[in-house]
């Protein structure tokens, strides 16, 4: 009954199917709103005024170039026995607009992404088994990896910290800790909120540390102390608790606030307005917004942090478990993919950065260069292929790409179906490597290595599979129906 269930879910549910359409959906919408993202850009500031419009995005079949020049398709084991890349070329419809007059768009080749097998746009998909055998694959393949210089590579899965989610945590003192991963369009910002057993609050974040909360909250606009103690709660006990950061500060006006962060970050006064301004609304708690009309929303979700925090230290409300597995996601392939691309195209020595140069280093040179000229898209293709053969991620992750385990069968799907945990082996983390409750039918609590690794490296169960996020359609359904505004 066993074997049959196992079986039936690998030929029915595919052992790395969540993988595959991980990776489907990066290049179904991933791709395309990365470059909603980038718009409209500026190249150069001359008497031409050139902006360049990126629009529609669009991605060829796996493609080999020969020696004679020629191009064509190729399949996976075509480049594992010659040592090639299976890669398809990345075309971007581009504007060219000269003093607010739109040119005729072009079609651009930006770079080469690697193809995963058995993904929708990989030559295999949708052939039946005759086919594969005369392609030399083998039909029972699971694919769900990359071919990189013959080398066969997998994303494992990345575990990580819930984003948005604030974790409330008790300190051996007897204060409490709440740790927020606020992302925004794949920009991540960790905030630490401390509560010292005196009931002193503070917040660090960005390049701030340890900022009295009280004057965060004045310095987003919350003048009036009552207005601010009626935020955090009207419940006596509470406030009692959370009176002492009224007093520790001598700040009462938005304008002593904004003085109060420029000096904590040691910015000359001409600038002080400007880079706080920035810290604001830009890296403080962007998945609320990072415009000046946010700030409202900012100080409601930090006034109900902090009577979270009071709460939990008067045991009103219990702590937080952060090795719960409802505090944890797993970053899957199209996720990872779409963290480096956004590198790779916005980051400081990116594609469009690298355009803005060469735009102006021709111009110089007395040249009116086409739009082609002047991307380089070996920068994309490098990069992407220097990531995944080196398992060097965005973020600092290391060995987020393996060399794929082809001692058996089974060794094969477990390589694919690993969990990797990014604290590091070096240190202890005994609560981590511990097997949690909440992991029971979702992570195998014996397939982990021995040594120091142990705990850390894990791989899913058998009949796991992982449900991806939901859309923002989706999400605003839910609250909808939470608001009882629907039909």
């Amino acid at each position: 009954m066993i074997v049959a269930l196992v079986g039936g879910f690998g030929e029915e549910r595919e052992w790395v199917r969540y993988q595959i359409e991980s990776f489907n959906h990066f290049i179904d919408f991933g791709l395309q709103k990365i470059i909603n993202e980038v718009g409209t850009i500026k190249i150069a500031q001359d008497k031409s005024d050139l902006k360049i419009k990126f629009g529609e995005i669009s991605l060829g079949n796996p493609m080999v170039h020969e020696a004679d020049g020629s191009t064509r398709t190729i399949y996976p084991n075509e480049a594992r026995i010659r040592n090639l890349n299976y890669m398809a070329p990345i075309f971007v419809k581009i504007t060219p607009i000269f003093s607010g007059v739109q040119e005729k768009s072009e079609k651009v080749h930006v770079g080469d992404l690697p193809v995963m097998v058995k993904s929708k746009i990989c030559t295999l998909s949708g052939i039946d088994d005759e086919k594969l055998i005369k392609a030399g694959e083998d039909p029972s393949d699971p694919g769900g990896y990359f071919v990189v210089n013959g080398t066969e590579r997998v994303l494992v899965l990345i575990e990580e910290i819930a984003s948005n989610k604030p974790i409330f945590e008790k300190t051996i003192e007897g204060g409490v800790t709440v740790r927020i991963n606020s992302e925004k369009s794949g920009f991540k910002q960790r905030h630490l909120i401390e509560m010292k057993p005196d009931g002193e609050i503070t917040i660090s974040f960005a390049n701030i540390k340890k900022l009295p909360i009280v004057v965060l909250l004045k310095a987003l606009g919350l003048e009036n102390d009552k207005e601010l103690c009626d935020m955090v709660s009207k419940d006596e006990k509470i406030l009692n608790e959370f009176y002492t950061n009224l007093y520790e500060t001598d700040v009462i006006v938005t304008e002593e606030a904004v003085d109060f962060i420029g000096r904590k970050l040691k910015v000359s006064k001409d600038y002080i307005q400007e880079r706080v301004n920035q810290i604001l609304d830009r890296y403080l708690l962007p998945h609320l917004g990072q415009e000046v009309g946010d700030r409202l929303r900012k100080d409601k979700y930090l006034a109900r942090i902090i009577r979270k925090c009071i709460c939990v230290k008067l045991g009103i409300s219990p702590e937080d478990d952060i090795d719960h597995y409802s505090n944890k996601r797993l970053l899957m392939s199209g996720e990872l993919f779409q963290q480096l691309f956004r590198s790779i195209l916005l980051g400081r020595w990116g594609l469009i950065a690298k355009m803005t140069y060469n735009y102006q280093k021709l111009v110089k040179r007395g040249k009116s260069p086409a739009v082609q000229s002047i991307i380089e898209a070996n920068t994309v293709t490098k990069q992407i292929l220097s990531s995944l053969a080196t398992g060097t991620w965005i973020g600092g992750r290391t060995g987020v790409s393996q060399r794929l385990d082809r001692s058996s069968y089974i060794k094969t799907i477990s390589h694919l179906r690993s969990v990797l945990s990014p604290l590091t082996p070096t240190q202890e983390h005994f609560k981590a490597r511990q097997v949690h409750p909440t992991e029971w039918g979702r992570l195998c609590p014996a397939e982990t290595p021995e040594g120091s690794s142990i705990g850390l490296r894990k791989h899913l169960a058998l009949l796991t599979e992982i449900t991806p996020g939901l859309s923002k359609a989706e999400e605003e359904g839910i609250v909808n129906l939470l608001q009882g505004k629907t039909k």
